[in-house]
């Protein structure tokens, strides 16, 4: 609900009411955002604010770069299209328990993860073998590091641009950031999630960085309508489009409209953020340290390769 409209050095700034009771939306959690819920769609440059004058919404358009925009298409889609996961229970919209239980969408973690896979673990307790950080490196980052590499441009620059439009989360995430080595280069990310075609349900961010705020970048190849990234306790979506920067308060309820997509579009949505417990498990620890258990995490694979030799 729109209580307050107004423009600001040529930003419009709104200030919203709930449309919907925190009770309510408990019962909401796990569906899918409806039309019906939303009365502002945002598609140009705003900032949205609480009653308590707390930020929702910072929405800016056509600030990235094309170039490092088709560089990061380039060398992530087809790992983001083939590599389908099961382990987005709640965003999702499932209900199920077992994880391998949920539907197979196509979104996948770039970057460092605060958990070890099902195999990892598996080959772990085979070998008697025992990390010591409950921390790794993801697959893409160990499969493809040139390719990890030609992403870093862009998730730079979103960097930059959390860095201009929200710098007071900016300053809390980045003091954490830099006292770890376990992160994306030059950033305040230890975590990049890589969604294509993924219309979320109502949720809300766990094990991100409660004292920063969410970003939010898409890449679209062809073209498609709907995705509107949404708040639906406060009725508002954004249109987010390529080259745009969302920062969102992520951890108040949220999720997407439906995406009708025409003939072999897509729509990669890009998700910047740090990890809390990738930084409470690495706090302090130096290159070496770092260099060392990744080495460590890398050769299950070769311990993998050796076990099936043997059977």
């Amino acid at each position: 609900m729109i209580i307050k409209k107004e423009n600001k050095n040529g930003i419009t700034v709104y200030y919203l009411d709930k449309d919907i009771s925190d009770d309510k939306m408990d019962k909401l959690k796990n569906t899918f955002v409806k039309k019906e819920q939303i009365n502002l769609i945002i598609d140009s440059d705003a900032d949205v604010y609480d009653m308590s004058e707390n930020l929702l919404i910072r929405f800016r358009k056509n600030k990235l770069s094309k170039n490092k925009i088709n560089d990061f298409y380039e060398n992530v889609i087809d790992f983001a299209k083939k590599n389908p996961s099961t382990n987005r229970g709640s965003a999702s919209g499932s209900k199920n328990k077992n994880i391998l239980d949920n539907p197979k969408i196509m979104s996948n973690v770039i970057g460092y993860i605060d958990s070890f896979s099902p195999k990892q673990k598996e080959l772990m307790n085979k070998k008697n073998k025992r990390m010591s950080l409950n921390v790794r490196q993801t697959r893409f980052n160990a499969d493809y590091p040139i390719k990890f590499k030609k992403l870093l441009p862009l998730v730079k620059e979103i960097d930059n641009y959390y860095k201009k439009y929200a710098p007071s989360y900016y300053k809390q995430q980045i003091k954490k950031a830099n006292q770890t080595n376990f992160k994306i280069p030059g950033t305040s990310f230890t975590t990049i999630t890589t969604n294509v075609n993924f219309q979320t349900s109502i949720h809300k961010d766990k094990g991100d960085d409660g004292d920063g705020i969410g970003n939010l970048s898409v890449i679209e190849q062809g073209k498609y309508k709907g995705g509107e990234t949404c708040l639906p306790q406060y009725g508002v979506g954004v249109d987010v489009r390529t080259g745009d920067v969302l920062f969102i308060n992520v951890h108040e309820w949220h999720g997407n409209l439906p995406i009708c997509l025409e003939k072999d579009a897509i729509r990669l949505s890009i998700v910047c953020y740090l990890r809390i417990n990738v930084w409470k498990n690495t706090i302090g620890e130096n290159k070496k340290k770092m260099e060392k258990h990744n080495n460590d995490v890398l050769s299950l694979k070769k311990i993998k390769k050796n076990t099936l030799k043997k059977r």
